[in-house]
């Protein structure tokens, strides 16, 4: 009896515990846990950014519209279309981000374009950025 208890510890298997194995998971589990809302965080302003990106961009078009034409274009002169193609007076002057909408206002000495993307944390025409010629560029609301 003794030699058999002798044998199976010195034929002892080598491995891990179950014990052992759920704490690892249980860590990893917690790890991500904490991971994954930042990372969701972190695409959200990069949608962000490229909203405002396309501000800016569609911004110093409507300003390179004035330098030429000594007005600003009328508030339906300014469009973005399903493939993200920005146009002002049926003109291509740029392409947005994916998923980017926009809303342009004329008001006569000024404008007003309002940004949001779905993806993002802008994602409503209500809860947009704005990009206001007055007000002195681009501001959050």
């Amino acid at each position: 009896m003794i030699a058999r208890i002798q044998k199976s510890m010195a034929e002892k298997d080598k491995g891990f515990t179950l014990i052992e194995l759920l704490v690892v998971i249980i860590i990893i589990g917690i790890l991500a846990a904490i991971a994954i809302p930042v990372f969701m965080n972190q695409r959200k302003k990069a949608v962000d950014s490229g909203t405002k990106s396309d501000l800016r961009t569609i911004a110093n078009e409507v300003e390179s519209y004035y330098t030429d034409n000594q007005k600003y274009p009328a508030t339906d002169g300014v469009a973005i279309d399903t493939n993200g193609k920005i146009t002002i007076d049926g003109a291509e002057v740029a392409t947005a981000s994916s998923g980017t909408e926009i809303k342009y206002t004329n008001e006569g000495e000024s404008y007003k374009i309002l940004g949001w993307n779905e993806k993002g944390t802008k994602d409503a025409e209500a809860n947009s950025f704005t990009y206001d010629s007055a007000a002195g560029g681009l501001q959050s609301s």
